[in-house]
């Protein structure tokens, strides 16, 4: 297992907590990693990146978890794979891709069950972004060009998506602050405020786990 500093950012829709990473990864000086991920989880298992793109942190009642974990030591060539239905494959790929990139590099890695992928790695820090709604809502109209009610909608509609998958796949609760290391109320202290935070708690935790 390596000794790289991997960052996990859990976080509500409209929260900033893809901003947050985007800066927190450029002060420390090491990749982020979002969409980018399914780009890589593409590459490597072959599949095409809009399946990712389409199934990206959307829960299925058609998962079987056990077969896929079942499946995973095996391999993208092995006949268990291919015969896998596509939302299994997508599944395994990422959680594959989350792995290596972990092994390889520091880095920062935004949703996808990335704590739980790494929840052996004792250099790994969780954190959860989360705001108060009106904050969400003004921020998501701002940014897509909707009205507050749309904007509302399509948070609380995203917001159940990513819990629903979170919580089949972990043995977790998505957002419950005992599933994480921190968790911030950007709403409260900020962009700025939460990566100053973050890289607060981050030194503190080397200190007690020095190969962080």
């Amino acid at each position: 297992m390596s000794n790289n500093t991997i960052i996990t950012i859990g976080r509500q829709y409209g929260s900033a907590g893809r901003e947050i990473g985007q800066i927190l990864a450029k002060e420390l000086g090491i990749n982020y990693y979002d969409k980018e991920l399914l780009k890589k989880a593409a590459k490597e298992s072959g599949l095409c990146e809009e399946l990712f793109e389409n199934h990206d942190e959307k829960p299925s009642n058609s998962f079987l978890y056990s077969l896929v974990m079942d499946t995973y030591s095996l391999g993208y060539s092995s006949s268990a794979f291919i015969d896998m239905p596509l939302n299994h494959k997508i599944f395994l790929a990422q959680f594959d891709a989350i792995k290596k990139i972990a092994e390889q590099e520091s880095c920062i890695i935004v949703g996808r069950c990335a704590d739980y992928a790494l929840a052996d790695y004792k250099n790994c820090m969780n954190v959860f972004v989360h705001a108060n709604l009106e904050d969400r809502i003004k921020r998501i109209a701002f940014k897509h060009n909707l009205t507050d009610a749309k904007a509302k909608e399509l948070i609380l509609k995203t917001d159940k998506s990513r819990a629903s998958y979170y919580n089949y796949y972990s043995s977790k609760k998505w957002g419950d602050t005992t599933s994480y290391h921190l968790s911030l109320d950007s709403s409260l202290v900020g962009v700025e405020g939460s990566v100053k935070i973050i890289k607060e708690y981050l030194e503190f935790m080397k200190k007690d786990t020095p190969h962080i």
